[in-house]
């Protein structure tokens, strides 16, 4: 992927000086590591916000969190190799979704990109680098600790930098859901529906994220031409070895479509690639999707 020399976003935010802190008042109770940990199972790596998974855990929506004080946001280091590649990412996604909106007659608002270690406040609760990747709704932030690139080659076989890519466009993706409504619909639907239920319909919104993450792609290429041999690939393959059943199955557990929450390996790459192809985010209207 040849990035370098690209313009970068103002919008990323580096809390990796500062400390951390708080903990998890969600649904209006506290949750223990037990719980955490399941979220965490459950959340997968990628999708559905880990916090909002802890939400429907406990039974109801997550309260409102007071964050502790933080300094004035600071941008990273521009000596940063990491950090330049989150923010060049970044600014490709804010011109390509304000282009897309633009044409659909709406206007983008740009989510911020927080840089953290270990721990970090968010509007959605205490944000934990062992989450990985993550989209507040409550303050519009995208959450990444870059030691997460290095799980995602070292613990789950997806190397390549359009791997990395392709988790900030997802990430990026749950923005865009928040703007078009997707994700409040979603939620109103929390605890009027069994859990069965609850997990079809985090497939839905997750495989509808990897599809935006293709019409992604595929405006950004067509913009920039920066993709090179091997790049898609090494998308599909992240959607690969993130698909419920193969992150079952590497645990030595039985694949279990009825709690799958993100879809299939197959489903990810089938929605990724309907995304890339068309580029258009009516094709991706996974709630209408009679098969995923």
């Amino acid at each position: 992927m040849r990035w370098e020399g690209n313009e970068q976003s103002e919008n990323v935010e580096d809390r990796r000086g500062s400390g951390g802190g708080g903990g998890f008042p969600i649904g209006g109770r506290g949750i223990g590591l037990g719980t955490v940990a399941v979220a965490v199972v459950a959340g997968l790596i990628f999708g559905v916000n880990p916090l909002t998974i802890l939400g429907l855990l406990s039974g109801g929506a997550p309260t409102e969190v007071v964050q502790q004080q933080q300094g004035p946001a600071q941008a990273p280091p521009a000596d940063d190799r990491e950090a330049a590649f989150v923010s060049t990412v970044l600014r490709n996604t804010e011109q390509v979704w304000g282009q897309v909106f633009q044409a659909n007659g709406a206007s983008y608002q740009q989510p911020r990109l927080v840089l953290y270690r270990g721990v970090t406040p968010t509007a959605c609760g205490a944000g934990q680098s062992a989450m990985g990747p993550f989209y507040c709704p409550g303050d519009k932030k995208i959450y990444i600790d870059l030691g997460f690139f290095d799980t995602l080659k070292q613990q789950l076989g997806a190397p390549g930098e359009f791997a990395r890519a392709y988790v900030i466009a997802h990430e990026v993706a749950h923005h865009v859901q928040d703007q078009l409504g997707v994700t409040g619909r979603v939620d109103a639907l929390r605890g009027r529906v069994s859990q069965s239920q609850q997990n079809e319909l985090s497939v839905r919104v997750e495989l509808q994220a990897d599809c935006f993450s293709g019409v992604w792609a595929h405006h950004s290429q067509q913009s920039k031409q920066w993709l090179e041999p091997g790049d898609i690939e090494s998308a599909m393959n992240a959607a690969a070895k993130i698909g419920d059943d193969a992150l079952q199955r590497s645990a030595g557990r039985a694949v279990v479509p009825d709690s799958f929450t993100h879809g299939s390996s197959a489903q990810r790459q089938r929605w990724f690639a309907a995304g890339y192809k068309t580029g258009s985010i009516e094709a991706c209207d996974t709630f209408g999707a009679s098969r995923l």
